[in-house]
């Protein structure tokens, strides 16, 4: 069994988890990683704590006491307006601290962000493809399942 936490941005913080729940029933998203036949449990789940992320110190600890062996930085860290601009630090610094891998990714980007982001500049200078090749990945029906 795979255990993971979920780190959500802050401005989403009401955000029930409805659709990363759903990406981890589907095998989609980032959680595409991991094989139909693995169990997948989620033994945490809160917000970065708002900009500049302060409960990113101290939910990986907590989340690691529960099993937890990855951590995932939720979608909504990518698709965002803008962007959060502390993912990779907290990527680096969850790694570095605490020695679990960070996923960057839930749930599939929604068609409509997709649309409306291609039209920005943020995801290409931020190079963002590359930090969450497997949310780019999903076909587009996917993706529009999610909006």
């Amino acid at each position: 069994m795979t255990k993971i936490g979920i780190i959500i941005c802050a401005r989403y913080k009401d955000c029930g988890g409805g659709k990363c729940f759903r990406a981890i029933r589907e095998r989609v998203g980032a959680f595409s990683i991991y094989s139909r036949e693995e169990e997948v449990e989620v033994v945490g789940y809160s917000t970065c704590g708002g900009c500049p992320g302060g409960n990113v110190e101290y939910v990986p600890a907590e989340f690691k006491k529960n099993g937890a062996t990855a951590v995932h930085l939720a979608t909504g860290l990518v698709v965002g307006y803008p962007p959060c601009p502390n993912i990779r630090r907290f990527k680096a610094f969850i790694e570095a601290a605490y020695g679990l891998p960070v996923i960057i990714g839930t749930h599939p980007i929604p068609q409509k962000y997709m649309d409306d982001h291609a039209k920005l500049p943020f995801w290409k200078e931020s190079n963002m493809e590359e930090l969450a090749k497997p949310l780019f990945l999903e076909a587009p029906e996917i993706k529009a399942s999610y909006n």
